[in-house]
């Protein structure tokens, strides 16, 4: 990713046709109404002339490259391309991506708030180092949050809104077939995501969110966290089965199965 060249010429615009149909930094003002060319009137002083003001040039968005940078780099730590335990400098990963230090640093500094890495002064920031209690201390969390919303929802959303989430489900199968752990994390991420936006609670999702970002994190070693394509195809097709049971308001199978999801998740999915 390349960041865009600031700035453009300013030919074609409104005030640019309007700056050349008269004296240099000016426009020509129509003449008052009923006056004729020539003639003095002493009621009114003559109208001053009105500068034209050109429009502010268009300004390149740094928080759309650093939430870029920011996208890059939380694929990168899922995909295991940024280890844990080592220590990463703004101005290589810029190389890398071919944006200068300071998006990278501003998006590493987000994910120092989110807990993936940790700053070292001087040299750059560190992957935080996890362990298998930690993943199991997110998985219980996770489940004490999202499985009564889940067992509510079940009671109260209809089959045919259920039905409308198949495709996402699907898309998740599609994901874990590529193998890629990134591609199927952000696919686990949205399906998951679309379930819980049916509760109607803004900060319910978020924390969630937050949660499910950071179990997908590898693990010191791999460890669980590395998981095969059989795993993730196996872990997508969970999803599939839930809408079944949330379709049929089969409450005990839902309970099970979100419970199963979270623990067997590992480092790459739901």
């Amino acid at each position: 990713m390349r960041q865009g060249a600031q700035g453009s010429a300013d030919t074609g615009t409104p005030w640019a046709a309007a700056a050349a149909a008269g004296p240099a930094g000016s426009a020509r003002v129509p003449l008052q109404a009923g006056a004729v060319r020539g003639e003095h009137t002493h009621s009114e002083p003559p109208a001053p002339a009105v500068p034209v003001v050109p429009p502010a040039r268009p300004v390149i968005q740094r928080a759309s490259v650093r939430g870029q940078i920011l996208a890059a780099l939380r694929a990168a730590l899922v995909a295991g391309d940024l280890r844990p335990g080592e220590v990463y400098s703004a101005p290589v990963l810029g190389e890398r991506f071919g944006v200068s230090a300071t998006p990278v640093r501003e998006a590493m500094q987000q994910l120092a708030l989110e807990g993936a890495v940790e700053v070292v002064p001087n040299r750059g920031f560190r992957v935080v180092e996890r362990g298998v209690r930690e993943l199991a201390e997110l998985a219980e969390v996770r489940a004490l949050i999202e499985v009564p919303v889940m067992l509510r929802l079940a009671r109260t959303v209809p089959a045919e809104r259920w039905a409308e989430m198949r495709p996402l489900a699907e898309a998740t199968v599609r994901a874990a077939s590529t193998g890629c752990r990134a591609t199927y994390a952000e696919s686990d991420r949205g399906f998951h995501r679309a379930v819980l936006s049916l509760a109607g609670n803004e900060q319910l999702v978020q924390i969630a969110e937050d949660l499910h970002r950071r179990a997908q994190w590898p693990l010191v070693g791999g460890g669980p966290g590395i998981r095969g394509r059989a795993d993730l195809v196996a872990d997508a097709h969970e999803h599939t089965a839930l809408l079944d049971a949330l379709i049929a308001r089969d409450l005990d199978v839902v309970r099970a199965l979100v419970g199963e999801h979270f623990v067997g998740a590992g480092g790459a999915g739901a």
